[in-house]
């Protein structure tokens, strides 16, 4: 299988898992069901999670996932956005939905879709990531909403869910271009808010960005875990219990690893408070004259 079959793979996996996600997605579900069940759906496809799966509630715009003990339960006017990572062999494809459960925000839904599909019929070798920030943004301020100017989609690697590149989600300078055979992850997120996401205090996620001389034995153990199972893909904290540590044990690792610039943690992000943002992505590969999208 060869490096185009293994992202075709990876992305008619994640299809199916992300709309999974859109069924699963009900008021009184808790959001730790989701996650697992959805992650389960992963393994037992063969392939390899990406990322955890991110469900953001609301003003909660991305890196969401949930906790061992969550009791986050969806309610009947929630806003949910699922996002979902798969790779096959290390060749990802990220995608994600928005689920508008009181059916009273499917102009915001609509916006972040729309902003999609225009960015994809534009993309193709050659174009400036610049040209496709423009364009979500417009399609997002035509809509009557705020494209969220420090979220971006994202050039992915092998094992490297954010490659260098980003993909704007409003007008920029940056005349850089898509090159053929490139993956790419689009997904822009439309706000009622300010448009502008902060990191909020808390933080499930995690990535190994190097590994370093640790002090504490349970650093040292989550280091060797994570080096050894999840590579340089972001993981959930929750993905550690069951492996001999207890909760403190964990915190303490993690504690020292982020300290010593180990792991990188990815706080949950949100826009201001009462606000509710969409997101829609895809990932694409870039042809010649067009692209290929793979989690249709």
């Amino acid at each position: 299988m060869d490096e185009i079959e293994k992202y075709l793979q990876a992305g008619k996996i994640a299809a199916r898992v992300r709309e999974k996600g859109r069924q699963l997605v009900r008021p009184g579900k808790k959001a730790l069901e989701i996650a697992e069940e959805l992650e389960k759906m992963i393994t037992d496809s063969g392939a390899g999670i990406a990322f955890p799966v991110n469900i953001s509630v609301n003003e909660n715009a991305a890196h969401y996932t949930p906790s061992h003990d969550d009791d986050l339960v969806i309610g009947e006017k929630d806003v949910v956005k699922v996002d979902v990572g798969v790779h096959v062999d290390g060749y990802i494809a990220d995608t994600a939905i928005t689920v508008d459960l009181s059916q009273e925000n499917q102009g915001l839904v609509e916006a972040s879709r729309l902003a999609l599909e225009n960015a994809i019929a534009a993309a193709k070798a050659g174009v400036s990531v610049g040209e496709l920030g423009e364009i979500i943004g417009k399609t997002i301020t035509e809509k009557g909403f705020k494209p969220v100017s420090n979220l971006t989609g994202h050039l992915l690697g092998r094992y490297v869910l954010h490659a260098g590149l980003s993909i704007p989600n409003v007008k920029t300078n940056d005349n850089r271009k898509l090159e053929e055979g490139m993956a790419v992850a689009i997904e822009p997120f439309a706000s009622t808010g300010e448009g502008i996401v902060k990191e909020g205090a808390v933080t499930e996620v995690f990535m190994l960005q190097a590994v370093v001389p640790v002090r504490g034995r349970h650093a040292r153990r989550i280091m060797e875990t994570v080096a050894k199972e999840y590579k340089t893909l972001p993981f959930a904290e929750r993905w550690l219990y069951g492996k001999g540590m207890t909760g403190f044990q964990i915190r303490i690792g993690l504690k020292e690893l982020v300290e010593t610039g180990a792991l990188r943690p990815y706080p949950v992000l949100h826009d201001v408070r009462g606000s509710l943002v969409s997101q829609a992505e895809h990932t694409i590969i870039i042809e010649k004259d067009s692209c290929k999208v793979i989690t249709r």
